[in-house]
């Protein structure tokens, strides 16, 4: 993201700010969707072919299930099935989804895909550790 160009009024104060313009169209399109109704959303995601899925999925994501065994058990797979399709270690996967491990950006691709979701699906809920901490 690039940082915005401030523009000041008269007595000094932020009065416009200047953004790329695809940025201000990521922001257009975020306030529509803000705006919109659960209907107008739906109607949205099935005309764009979005997968929808089942509000416990969504449940479980809100109180802080981990996503990556959300998403396995909603597609219904072991932590086995999923390990070999992806072709790391089941004990690894383990980790992962007991929030003992992040997993590389490599490793939550190839989760991603066998899981037919997309990476920032698989983030929801990760908190990184800051190396400077």
């Amino acid at each position: 993201m690039t940082k915005p160009q401030v523009i000041l009024d008269e007595r000094g104060n932020p009065a416009f700010a200047v953004i790329p313009w695809r940025e201000f169209n990521q922001l257009a399109n975020a306030y529509t969707e803000v705006r919109m109704s659960d209907e107008e959303l739906y109607d949205q995601a099935k005309f764009e072919n979005e997968e929808s899925f089942p509000i416990k999925v969504l449940d479980r994501l809100q109180t802080g299930d981990n996503a990556i065994r959300v998403y396995r058990i909603h597609r219904n797979m072991t932590q086995k099935q999923l390990a070999q399709i992806t072709g790391i270690n089941a004990e690894y996967l383990s980790q992962i989804e007991r929030g003992k491990r992040t997993g590389s950006a490599k490793t939550l691709q190839a989760i991603a895909k066998a899981l037919n979701v997309d990476i920032d699906s698989l983030l929801w809920g990760i908190h990184f550790k800051n190396p400077l901490d």
